[in-house]
């Protein structure tokens, strides 16, 4: 069945933003700029207040479930429906764990190409498989399995993909072997999430925008309090700025105010995780969770051209490998194959029925 208009529009838009929001952070990252007192011109490395900015972004999500919620009102066919009582503290674990690891991929992201960041990102599926067994107590089927395995092969090729071409793009290798292990050391925490959200939320039945959007407002709240003693705290090499500190927010600020395209990177990043969600959840309800699944591997190649093209990264031909192995792990993982296997069945079940049609066919066809 063709596509609608509407279809390819949401389409589009995760396609996207989904890969603004990846390349603005990376971006930013690239910038070199004075900070504060007349310092000397140095990188933008300031994963913390990165993360903030996200999830001001997911918090605005609210705002468009608001809109969305004012014209349903008016509309003749609701199409929302009206949300269940719950508990927002429900959302506090899977926000603690969403900052937690959305703060450790910022600082990797630092260290590693951002297509590597996102190929690496694929580890996901390995330990929410096997948490989903342990908590959830779920069983996995044998195609579940065996994408877990290919997923742990891909990432394998990746990682020595990052470190043959690590030096040539002038990236040191600890930093690029400590920046993928950071990526999937995060996957664990995001697994995490995704458990506690399937455990204790998602059964409340509130709609995933208001999900995403109250989680963006505990994240934002607390990551933003603790910029205060993160100013404070000593993290040595971690840090590039005059004050080797975990998070100098002001040399941020001065650095952003010394280089505004910096400002617009960070508002690339605000924005586009906004529209990445809506669309995202919007795929899935107008389309199908395998098409939104199909879009997310998508953006991996756009951000892989995107880097090669402004010279981000050096091309690397294991890199192709490891992004073909993770997406047919992706794909058997998520029963991507299913479809292709009914198609199979049902064309063998009909290719039999008019082969035994045939036969019923046949003496008659003698007598004749």
């Amino acid at each position: 069945m063709a596509w609608t208009s509407y279809q390819l529009l949401l389409a589009g838009m995760m396609l996207t933003t989904g890969s603004i929001n990846t390349l603005s952070a990376k971006w930013a990252d690239n910038f070199n700029a004075k900070g504060c007192n007349g310092s000397e011109s140095h990188q933008f490395q300031h994963p913390f207040l990165q993360a903030v900015g996200m999830f001001l972004g997911e918090l605005s999500c609210l705002a468009v479930l608001y809109i969305l919620i004012c014209r349903n009102r008016s509309s003749p066919v609701p199409t929302i429906e009206p949300s269940q009582p719950f508990n927002p503290l429900l959302f506090l674990p899977p926000a603690l764990c969403d900052m937690t690891g959305t703060s450790i991929m910022y600082v990797a992201l630092n260290m590693t190409s951002a297509s590597s960041f996102q190929m690496l990102r694929g580890a996901v599926i390995i330990f929410t498989g096997l948490l989903s067994v342990a908590f959830l107590g779920r069983k996995l089927e044998w195609s579940q399995w065996l994408g877990i395995f290919i997923t742990i092969a891909g990432l394998v090729v990746v990682g020595l993909a990052d470190l043959l071409s690590g030096p040539g793009a002038g990236r040191n290798l600890s930093d690029v072997i400590t920046g993928d292990l950071l990526i999937i050391m995060a996957q664990i925490i995001v697994s995490i999430q995704m458990v506690l959200e399937e455990k204790f939320v998602y059964k409340h039945n509130v709609h995933p925008l208001r999900a995403v959007g109250t989680e963006g407002l505990f994240g934002f709240v607390i990551l933003s309090l603790l910029l205060i003693p993160f100013y404070y705290i000593p993290a040595g090499g971690l840090s590039n700025s005059e004050r080797p500190v975990l998070e100098d927010s002001l040399d941020a600020f001065c650095q952003i105010g010394n280089q505004p395209l910096i400002f617009l990177a960070l508002l690339g990043n605000i924005i586009s995780i906004a529209f990445f969600n809506f669309a995202g959840i919007s795929v899935t309800k107008e389309i199908s969770a395998t098409t939104r699944m199909v879009l997310d591997s998508l953006r991996t190649v756009v951000i892989w051209v995107v880097s090669l093209a402004l010279g981000w990264e050096t091309f690397h031909a294991l890199q192709i490998l490891g992004f073909i192995v993770l997406l047919l792990g992706a794909a058997l993982y998520n029963g991507l194959h299913k479809p292709l296997m009914c198609r199979r069945c049902r064309g063998e079940s009909e290719e039999t029925q008019g082969l035994l049609q045939g036969e019923r066919r046949d003496p008659i066809n003698s007598d004749a």
